[in-house]
């Protein structure tokens, strides 16, 4: 775990500096400043705009008297995604977007869902619990 955190926290970076200093190079630095303003924008907007339609769609399970499960991985892609938004680059930007439009994000939870499945599967997931 330690592995994918080291490699999270330095390869991610080092590509959005590369991706940053090509759209720098190409379309030059006021553009690209004002693209990764624009989308941090654009994301925090709609981050709001998809967090309320959850919050609706889990409040209504509620009151059904449903367990809310779909509605509360739905806001945490939702709350993730905006936090990608909100860290300057594309990359970042568009693993956000992709959390944050209904359709990708329904690609996204598939995934998410299958990968903690199987993981819980061959018990790869593990607690500890203590009692103080």
């Amino acid at each position: 775990m330690l592995v994918k955190f080291l490699l999270l926290f330095t390869v991610v970076p080092v590509i959005e500096l590369a991706l940053l200093i090509e759209a720098g190079q190409y379309l030059g630095v006021l553009p690209t400043v004002m693209a990764v303003l624009g989308t941090g924008f654009v994301g925090a907007l709609l981050a709001r705009n998809q967090g309320y339609m959850a919050v609706r769609r889990l409040q209504q399970a509620l009151s059904a008297g449903r367990f809310p499960g779909e509605e509360i991985v739905d806001g945490v892609l939702i709350l993730s995604g905006g936090l990608l938004l909100l860290t300057p680059g594309f990359f970042t930007d568009f693993v956000g977007l992709a959390t944050l439009l209904p359709g990708s994000r329904a690609v996204v939870k598939a995934l998410a869902k299958r990968a903690v499945g199987r993981r819980l599967r061959t018990g790869v997931v593990r607690a500890r619990w203590e009692v103080h």
